[in-house]
Order: C-alpha cells, then sequence, then structure tokens
C-alpha cells in the first residue's frame, strides 16, 4: 500500500507539473507571434535602410565617414544578447557556444576583448570567465525595445569606436529563420559594413538635401541603431519560440511519465490485491 501511495502522490505531481509548463507554452505562443511580427516588420525598415546607403554610395565616398574606417583590430567590443529567464531549451547555451567560440578567435590573434551584456543569463556565464572587460550589464531588457532602451548601448558602441577603445564592434545574438529554426550569429555593427546591392537604374535619382554627405552623417549612425534594433527583435522572436518548444516537449514528457506511473500503480495496486486475497483465501483454509 504504501508503493501506490508514492505513485499516487507522484502522479498528482507530474500532473500539477504539466499544467504549469502547458500554461507556460501557451504564454510563450503568444509572445512569439507578436515578436515574430515585430521582427518581420522591422526587416523591411532595415532593408529600406541599407537601401539608402546604396543610394548614398553612388554620390560620395561612403568609406571617408569615420564610423566606415578600418583599422587593425586590437581591441574588439562584443554585444551578447540573451535572456533573463531561463526554461528556453537550448537558447542561452547556443549563444554560450558561439560567444565563447569569439573569445578564443580573440585570444589566438592577441586581440583583447571587452563585452556589454544583454539579459540575466549572460551575466552569470561572462561572471565565470576570466580576462574579459565587462563594459555594461543591461537585465530586464525590454521585450518590445524603443530609441530610449537602444541609445544607451548605441551612444556607448559609436564612443569607444570613435574613441579608439574598440577597433571592431560585434553583436552576437539568435536570428529567427522560423518558429522551429534559430541560428546564432555573430554580426559586425562598427566599422560598418557597406553592402552593395543591386539597384534599378531604371529609377529615378533620389535627391539629398542638403548634400549627400550631409545625410550620411545623419544617417549612417541611425543604420547601426536599425542593425542593432533587428538583432534584438530576432532574438526576441527567438528566445519566445524555444521556450514555446522546450515547454511543449516538457508537457509531451509529463503525458508519458503519468501514463508510465499510472500503469505501474495499477500494477501495484492489483497486486496488493491479488495479495490480500490470497491471505483471506489462506486465513479461511486454515479455519476449517
Amino acid at each position: 500500500m504504501a508503493n501506490t501511495t508514492a505513485l499516487k502522490r507522484r502522479i498528482t505531481s507530474v500532473k500539477n507539473t504539466k499544467q504549469i509548463t502547458k500554461a507556460m507554452e501557451l504564454v510563450s505562443a503568444s509572445k512569439m507571434r507578436r515578436a515574430q511580427d515585430h521582427a518581420a516588420k522591422s526587416r523591411d525598415f532595415k532593408r529600406m535602410a541599407q537601401d539608402l546607403l546604396n543610394r548614398l554610395s553612388e554620390l560620395t565616398d561612403v568609406t571617408k565617414h569615420p564610423l566606415y574606417k578600418q583599422r587593425m583590430v586590437t581591441n574588439r567590443l562584443h554585444i551578447l544578447i540573451t535572456s533573463d529567464r531561463g526554461l528556453a531549451g537550448a537558447f542561452n547555451s547556443n549563444l554560450f557556444r558561439a560567444f565563447t567560440k569569439e573569445l578564443i578567435k580573440d585570444q589566438d590573434l592577441g586581440v583583447k576583448s571587452s563585452v556589454i551584456l544583454v539579459g540575466k543569463q549572460g551575466s552569470k556565464f561572462v561572471a565565470k570567465l576570466d580576462g574579459i572587460d565587462v563594459i555594461a550589464a543591461y537585465d530586464s531588457f525590454p521585450e518590445t525595445q524603443t530609441a530610449n532602451d537602444i541609445n544607451p548601448i548605441l551612444n556607448e558602441i559609436v564612443s569607444s569606436f570613435l574613441n579608439g577603445s574598440a577597433d571592431a564592434v560585434d553583436v552576437t545574438y539568435t536570428d529567427f529563420k522560423s518558429s522551429i529554426s534559430q541560428v546564432v550569429q555573430t554580426d559586425r555593427l562598427l566599422p560598418a559594413v557597406f553592402k552593395p546591392s543591386k539597384i534599378n537604374k531604371d529609377e529615378e535619382k533620389a535627391i539629398f538635401e542638403p548634400s549627400p554627405d550631409a545625410v550620411l552623417d545623419a544617417v549612417t549612425e541611425r543604420f547601426i541603431e536599425v542593425q542593432l534594433n533587428q538583432a534584438f527583435s530576432e532574438s526576441q522572436a527567438s528566445e519566445q519560440s524555444m521556450r514555446m518548444m522546450a515547454m511543449k516537449s516538457a508537457s509531451d514528457n509529463a503525458t508519458d511519465l503519468v501514463d508510465d506511473l499510472t500503469l505501474a500503480f495499477n500494477t501495484a495496486r492489483q497486486a496488493a490485491i491479488t495479495q490480500e486475497l490470497a491471505e483471506i483465501s489462506g486465513g479461511a483454509e486454515a479455519m476449517k
């Protein structure tokens, strides 16, 4: 009887856990849809910003801008975007693995590494590492970020690049491909990367006022902001997607575990009943 009692308590415990994971799955699914829509819309804005730079490149030499200046990399500033909470499958562990590879690459090349951390999980991970300078850490970053949320990070990386304390700035994040596919990647933010694309030569040339150089000064930093914003949006969509899948897997495993425990409970109960019947029959025979 003690065995059946323990099994019954464990079945109840697993069922309660399943209710929690199922609720978390539904919440993550709702957040994922919103984050996915936000990431998809901002992709178009990023593409338009890139097209604007493409047009400016036809009228001026963008490589003369200080944010495009290429120099030997002796100091590299990383931006690591992780989550504040766990229970998101391999979301954070994949980021840590990719980030560690970047740090090893810096070490092999004799490059000094520094980092700006976004997310509590990243702060916990980097706290265990040696030889890396933490510039800033942002915990509890908003799920839907605004320009006011991004500006402190943007100002820090731009000033670090312009004053020479960072020769390159890279961001490591998880790119959202689909609800079942997310890829960790590292993108170069500074020096700003110019990616020429095909422009329809039949389209009327845009007119920039007061001049292409003046417009370039104004939009280059905004283009870095767009790239950073896109990284946050993709990361948020990936986090919610992986958390949804992790909670779904946990709920499915809980269902299987309840079935196994129920079978074990029924088997134990049947064995107990059989034993009691045998004892009653034996007692009756002894009284004859």
